[in-house]
């Protein structure tokens, strides 16, 4: 299975419980039969007690057939899940996990979530239902449809421990199917599920039936198996181009990494951005999003003219995700506010009542726009941006565009060094003013100056790296400033909306507005310290950097220079007197002719011109 599409490790999900866990070893078997012989020696059928203090009974044999499912373009198996039914008897069931694999052991540790499906048909799935909801969030309006189907006769042992049920040992005779052709698997397999506190306990008599009866590990789960038989992938990213720039890159080659880097990131959190059980998901699309605004307002001058449009729909899904983001944080600091509400309880052992009523508003509202988030992720519009965005990181330099070919470590610095000087200003205007309005303008300049150094952190290195992290600190600051005055606004509007005032009890609204006097102190105390974080604009980093940036940009125009005979065919007098390029520049490029006279190299060769 390609590592794109696992899970990442650790991931937290909300509202799975420990009983959600599936634990097991699952092996291999040529041949069931030594494993039903062991199971069946006295000390292991209950007849008996054994040296790991469980036993094994035997239960009647079972049969089952499950179907897995995903859509045509795979989102289930791009999210890192796998959704089965399982028809056995007259009961039907739907089930989730994610694709965490087994470690050398045969042991895996993966989500299981398992949930009733009446009709036995996937369209009867409850959509608000634990296993429903989700496949809702990942797959979208997409329809489900069968992957493969899976016939097993297992033949199950209860491991019990006195009274006490902890797991069970599988002999599974399993038989993969493809509808529609002649792909037939046939799979032998032991699988021991365990309760997770029972894991160490029982890796002693695991180690044993696998050593006595010559098991192997399985590398690969039932389903992994059905794909490898069926010649079968999920897709991972699409290949957008190369995502390495250096001191040698163009201006256009360095302005497409830095739309590809961003773009595969963007699409990587897609579907936990979908799933919303890890708000750093959300968050990282989010920033994924105005990176790649940043990117097309930084190069501007040399991509196609569409490029303009594409950052305004880039500016439309930032509102979206910061519409749900914004909500994320303030849940989250509600989540923190225990330790300091103790004193306002009615009931003094019920820790933070208070602000249940409060969060429970916060949660309604998240969901509400989680739900145009996912509606606008299943657009026509989305797909559609996503296809330009994809389109731009082929496109060819414009061979009349000689800003294109220019080295980038002749034009960035002038670039950067602009960005850096409105910052300073928003900085000297926000210290002056004092106003909120004045700090979050000089936030967004800010994080245009480190967005537009990450951009171009390859020409750069260190040096680069350096005055980023004490950029970022600042940004943090500014940003934590900018979180408090979002979240009164919030408890402002909430407080007086008269829908929802009307709902909200006396010791609520009090409380809402201790909470907003919280944020306002917050805020004051991040001002206060402001003067002294404000000062790493002018630090010795940036100086350094720009310095760096200078000997650069003349080492690059001097090897230009040197590489190159004096233009004579592409220039003309002008009627000042003045030499005049053919080409002119574009607006607002200064050093414009030092640019286009430094301009060389080769362009990328991908598929479309402009």
């Amino acid at each position: 299975m390609p590592d794109a599409i696992r899970p990442r490790s650790g991931v937290p999900r909300s509202g799975v419980s420990a009983d959600q866990l599936e634990v097991e070893w699952q092996f291999d078997a040529l041949d069931l039969r030594p494993v039903e012989r062991w199971l069946a020696e006295p000390a292991r059928t209950g007849l008996g007690p054994t040296s790991h203090g469980v036993v094994a009974v035997a239960q009647e044999d079972r049969r089952m057939v499950d179907r897995y499912l995903d859509t045509v373009d795979w989102r289930v198996g791009r999210a890192g899940f796998v959704l089965r039914t399982r028809s056995r008897g007259r009961g039907n069931e739907a089930t989730l996990k994610d694709m965490s694999p087994a470690g050398e052991t045969g042991l895996r540790r993966r989500l299981e979530i398992t949930q009733d499906l009446p009709g036995g048909d996937p369209s009867s799935l409850d959509l608000t239902g634990p296993v429903g909801r989700r496949i809702r969030a990942v797959a979208g309006k997409r329809e489900l449809r069968e992957v493969f189907e899976v016939r097993t006769r297992r033949r199950p042992y209860t491991l019990l421990s006195g009274d006490l049920e902890v797991g069970e040992i599988a002999l599974d005779d399993t038989r993969i199917v493809s509808r529609g052709s002649e792909t037939r698997v046939h799979l032998r397999r032991i699988e021991v599920e365990v309760k997770p506190s029972w894991v160490r306990s029982l890796e002693p008599l695991v180690a044993q039936l696998r050593s006595s009866c010559g098991l192997q590990p399985a590398t690969l789960s039932k389903f992994e198996a059905g794909l490898l038989a069926l010649g079968a992938t999920i897709p991972g990213p699409s290949e957008l181009g190369p995502i390495e720039a250096g001191p040698s890159s163009s201006m256009h080659e360095l302005a497409l990494v830095a739309i590809r880097r961003n773009l595969a990131e963007l699409l990587r959190c897609e579907p936990g951005t979908r799933l919303g059980e890890d708000i750093e998901e959300l968050h990282d699309m989010r920033v994924a999003t105005r990176r790649l605004r940043a990117a097309l307002g930084l190069f501007t001058d040399v991509l196609p003219p569409r490029a303009v449009m594409i950052r305004d729909e880039l500016r439309w899904l930032a509102g979206v995700l910061g519409g749900v983001r914004d909500l994320d944080v303030q849940i989250a600091r509600i989540d923190e506010m225990d330790h300091w509400a103790e004193f306002w309880q009615d009931d003094p052992g019920s820790k933070g009542s208070v602000l249940v009523e409060f969060r429970t508003r916060l949660v309604a509202d998240r969901e509400e726009r989680r739900t145009v988030l996912l509606d606008v992720l299943d657009s026509t519009r989305w797909e559609r941006l996503v296809a330009d965005l994809t389109s731009l990181c082929h496109v060819r330099a414009s061979p009349r565009l000689a800003s294109a070919r220019t080295p980038a470590t002749v034009a960035v610095p002038q670039l950067v060094e602009a960005r850096h000087r409105a910052v300073v200003r928003s900085a000297r205007r926000a210290r002056r003013t004092g106003k909120a309005t004045d700090y979050h303008r000089l936030r967004i300049r800010a994080k245009r100056l480190r967005y537009s150094l990450e951009l171009t952190s390859d020409l750069y290195g260190a040096r680069t790296t350096r005055f980023v992290r004490q950029l970022a600190r600042l940004q943090d600051q500014l940003g934590s400033m900018q979180d408090a005055e979002v979240a009164t606004k919030t408890l402002l509007g909430l407080a007086t909306e008269e829908r929802r005032y009307a709902t909200l009890s006396r010791h609520t609204v009090f409380v809402m507005g201790a909470i907003a006097e919280r944020y306002r102190g917050d805020a004051d105390r991040l001002l206060g310290r402001m003067k002294t974080l404000l000062g790493v604009l002018d630090a010795k980093e940036w100086d350094q950097l720009s310095g760096s940036m200078d000997r650069r940009r003349n080492e690059a125009l001097a090897r230009v220079s040197s590489a190159r005979p004096t233009p004579t065919a592409n220039v003309s007098p002008a009627p000042d007197g003045q030499t005049q390029l053919h080409e002119p520049p574009r607006a607002g490029n200064a050093h414009a002719t030092e640019i286009q006279d430094a301009a060389g190299g080769t362009a990328l060769p991908p598929t479309e011109s402009w």
